[in-house]
């Protein structure tokens, strides 16, 4: 099941906190990431949209979200259930969407226009999203909204220069109110503290006060219409309006002096500008905190500014990145600011007063390549076309260290079998290894002549490092002791595209263009051992985690398994139409024909060996049984439609009489893009084209745990796990094996017999409770009574007990006695429990870490604690020994 989305932190879209101010909500393309602040943990959630999230509108209780796509496709996501209650079509892109304070009503902003709802969870409907109010007054799209403390009220921004002020409900002396005297886009609007107050931004740079004469307990609720006159009314507009529209109120900029009289006024108070300098004049989001006063604002140059309003008292100007803040979020403490930016997929939190980092995240902002996985399974690397190497921790989604001494797009990456040191290779001819304890480059691999490096592989003791070069089609290999330059390779007549190192045995399989994969051994003066011949171009190649099986993808898509030892084939699958390419927006032909010239580029066996992993230029993964030759299964990595290579079929609606409306530069661009000039006006990047990245898989690997894997894709970092769901699965059940026969037998201190029950039962927490009750000094003959099928289980019970429990010694006893008493049979079927051996290993391993930095730390100030004890002793002592005055006054001297 999909477990987590890693490597990507922001996308766009608005970011929100949750109610508690703890948790950061940030959309990631179709999906969107909790951020999980004080704990440091991220998780992404188990639903997605058809298209990119554009705006997400979380309830002031924090239990429900809304979440709007491109096209106005919306989700009424439980935050609690992390499941989807209801799905709705606003049929027209929406610009923004915001919950009431009272968590009653919710307004979205479409065109020109705002819809104000009834928030679903107040009342037991069915209908979930019930239209009570349609809003008319701006002339231009509209930008943002904002509601008063009390939910009376809400502001909404446009495009148009102008804001327009609406009663939530029909005041008698507020229907509505245009605000004018800005000469650019609203960017932002913001009530004050229980007021109707006014902040207006624009994206100019300039900031409006306005000043209201009416307070909020001086609206007048308007007196009620003849009812049936309303009905009527109402029957005639769903007659007329192929939906309904729920009460309409309609605004004038300039209403005439009778509309006015008695009603709320407002006037402007002050006009303020943020900077004269024309490289930060372009305002593009902003954020206001009305209990502190704060006001943050960020620009297209990276720049942000913190303002203390009403006074403007510039408290803080300082500069994220180079690239435009698309997103702004204060929590609810005003504490922490929460930035997005786009460009880069930056998400930064910042702690404003003592002005540190609180998360500070970024993604690949170009395509990732490569990953690996660490022996342990506790993290991933990545490596990206950006030129980064990253590395990921798997239990908190968070990146922890990013390697940047590449100059060019990086190819491969790699751990050794020590966990400690990563290898990449780079097309900028170079093969870089980091040290993981003091994070950094500490061996640098060049060749004689420049060579372009394509793949990479480390031997199984982390001594001999290999690449291979897609240009000069040799195999150049070094120590990693020396960093010397061991030997080239050469043979191969067209560019290397896989290499893959023998776990077993020092044997490197080399495969190439050049329809052929070659077997060297390492040992024997560096000479080719084997050459396999192929019927087409060799993708990638490799190894079964036992060494003895190779497993080849060919440009045919064909994946072949061969028997290295006797070079014979022992099986082969034919995989392209498995792959079921997507159709392109601008492919000639349909996605049938399409697939045909495509392969799988990425493959890799599960940690067992009994099955293989394979991943292409599509947006699917297939799992093959290797023995039975069979797809078992196909993963769809994304679901997301603004990536293209997605649909199977054309879309209709966007076929014109010219072709594919994705052939038609549309030339004004988005927000992004170039804002369409005066004629002679040169402005913006004159070379901006809208494009869509293609779905794609680029690196698939199992974890050595064998519990998850994971994949990169034009999504992120993708990562599939067994343990994300709750299943019930019984194992040989008996009519007799029920929670009261096994409290029972507990009682009765039958602790073997209660062990193999609970195992049947196959429920994790009584499982628990069984084991707990087991006194240590009976565990010695538990295990060794304990048949050998039930010694599996209850090791990979103990690997995950292991993250969670805090009987940390007691969980100890039970590994080191059952790998005591049946290690030697357990050896004898290793291939087959080599995952869950891995997994306990990765779970003991963490403990270890932290349990030795602790010790550590208590051993420095137990030192610490003994050094003054003894000092201070010494100087009692020369204060109780009758001495000289002279000799007591040095001897003072010389212990201060």
């Amino acid at each position: 099941q999909f477990s987590g989305l890693l490597g990507t932190v922001y996308r766009r879209g608005n970011l929100t906190f949750t109610r508690d101010g703890n948790s950061l909500l940030s959309p990631v393309g179709n999906r969107v990431s909790l951020f999980d602040l004080k704990n440091n943990k991220c998780e992404t959630l188990p639903l997605a949209t058809r298209l990119n999230i554009v705006c997400v509108g979380l309830s002031p209780d924090g239990s429900l979200a809304i979440l709007i796509d491109e096209e106005g496709a919306a989700l009424l996501v439980s935050l609690i259930g992390k499941c989807v209650i209801h799905q709705f079509y606003f049929h027209k892109p929406v610009h923004s969407v915001s919950f009431s304070p009272d968590g009653k009503k919710f307004v979205v902003t479409k065109d020109n226009l705002a819809y104000l709802y009834h928030a679903p969870g107040k009342k037991r409907e069915f209908n979930a999203f019930v239209l009570d109010k349609t809003y008319y007054g701006p002339y231009d799209e509209t930008t943002c909204i904002d509601w008063t403390d009390d939910s009376k009220c809400f502001a909404v921004g446009s495009k148009d220069m102008s804001t327009w002020v609406f009663g939530a409900e029909r005041w008698a002396n507020l229907i509505y109110y245009s605000l004018g005297g800005h000469k650019d886009i609203i960017v932002a609007c913001f009530f004050e503290e229980n007021s109707l107050d006014l902040y207006t931004i624009s994206q100019d740079a300039a900031l409006c006060v306005w000043q209201c004469d009416t307070e909020l307990d001086g609206l007048k609720p308007r007196p009620p219409k003849d009812a049936a006159k309303e009905e009527n009314a109402e029957e005639n507009d769903e007659e007329l309006l192929e939906e309904p529209k729920g009460e309409e109120i309609h605004g004038k900029a300039h209403p005439n002096e009778q509309e006015t009289r008695e009603k709320v006024k407002y006037s402007r108070v002050a006009k303020y500008f943020f900077n004269k300098e024309g490289d930060f004049n372009n305002l593009t989001s902003a954020a206001y905190h009305k209990k502190t006063h704060l006001l943050v604002t960020g620009f297209a140059s990276g720049v942000f500014h913190l303002h203390e309003l009403p006074e403007f008292n510039l408290i803080h100007s300082l500069s994220i990145s180079d690239q435009r803040i698309a997103s702004i979020s204060i929590n609810c403490t005003g504490d922490w600011i929460a930035f997005g930016c786009s460009g880069l997929g930056q998400l930064l939190v910042w702690e404003w007063q003592s002005e540190s980092y609180v998360l500070k995240q970024q993604g690949h902002f170009n395509s990732m390549v490569s990953l690996a996985y660490s022996p342990d399974g506790q993290y991933i690397v990545t490596g990206g076309e950006d030129g980064k190497v990253k590395v990921w921790n798997t239990s908190s989604s968070f990146c922890f260290v990013t390697f940047t001494e590449h100059t060019s797009g990086v190819t491969a990456v790699t751990f050794t079998s020590s966990g400690y040191v990563i290898v990449s290779a780079s097309l900028d001819g170079t093969v870089r290894a980091f040290d993981l304890h003091r994070y950094r480059n500490f061996r640098t691999f060049t060749s004689p002549r420049p060579s372009q490096f394509s793949c990479l592989a480390v031997d199984s003791s982390g001594e001999i490092v290999s690449a291979g070069s897609q240009d000069s089609f040799e195999i150049f290999i070094w120590s990693m002791q020396s960093g010397r330059l061991l030997d080239v390779l050469a043979g191969h007549e067209g560019p290397i595209s896989s290499l893959s190192f023998n776990p077993t045995k020092c044997l490197l399989a080399s495969a190439s263009w050049d329809k052929t994969v070659k077997l060297w051994d390492m040992l024997d003066s560096w000479r080719t051992k084997e050459t396999l011949i192929m019927n087409s171009d060799v993708l990638v190649v490799a190894f079964r985690p036992d060494g003895k099986e190779l497993a080849v993808a060919a440009l045919n898509g064909q994946i072949t398994f061969w028997d290295h030892e006797n070079a014979v084939q022992i099986g082969s699958i034919e995989g392209r139409h498995d792959l079921q390419m997507g159709r392109k927006e601008l492919d000639k032909i349909t996605a049938k024909q399409a697939a045909k010239g495509k392969s799988f580029t990425t493959l890799c066996y599960s940690a067992d060996g009994q099955s293989v992993l394979a991943g292409g230029l599509s947006k699917f993964v297939c799992i093959y049984n290797v023995k039975e030759q069979i797809l078992m299964k196909k993963f769809e990595i994304s679901c997301n439609h603004s990536l293209d290579a997605m649909e199977e079929y054309l879309d209709r609606r966007k076929m014109t009489e010219f072709g594919s409306m994705a052939l038609i530069d549309e030339g004004g661009g988005g927000e992004d893009g170039v804002a369409i000039p005066l004629p002679g006006v040169k402005r913006g990047d004159m070379s901006y084209r809208h494009f869509k990245p293609e779905i794609r898989v680029t690196c698939v690997r199992f974890s050595p745990t064998g519990r998850s894997w994971a994949a990169t894709t034009t999504e992120g970092l993708l990562i599939y796990s067994l343990d994300s769901g709750l299943i019930f699965d019984p194992f040989e059940l008996d009519i007799d094996v029920t929670p009261s026969n096994i409290h029972k037998t507990l009682r009765q201190k039958e602790y073997t017999m209660a062990i193999i029950m609970a195992f049947k039962l196959n429920e994790k927490k009584l499982i628990q409770e069984v084991i707990e009750a087991v006194p240590s000094s009976e565990v010695d003959v538990v295990c060794s009574s304990l048949p050998d099928l039930y010694v599996e289980k209850l090791l990979e019970f103990l690997a995950s007990a292991f993250e969670i429990s805090c009987h940390l010694e007691f969980y100890l006893i039970w590994a080191h006695k059952l790998l005591m008493l049946h290690g030697q049979k357990l050896k004898t079927r290793s291939g087959k429990l080599l995952p869950m051996i891995q997994f306990l290993q990765k779970s003991i391993q963490r403990h270890f870490e932290d349990v030795s930095k602790l010790c550590e730390w208590n051993i420095y100030n137990i030192k610490y604690a003994l050094a003054i004890s003894q000092q201070r002793g010494m100087k009692r002592l020369a204060e109780e020994t009758p001495v000289d005055e002279e000799e007591l006054d040095s001897d003072s001297d010389y212990l201060m």
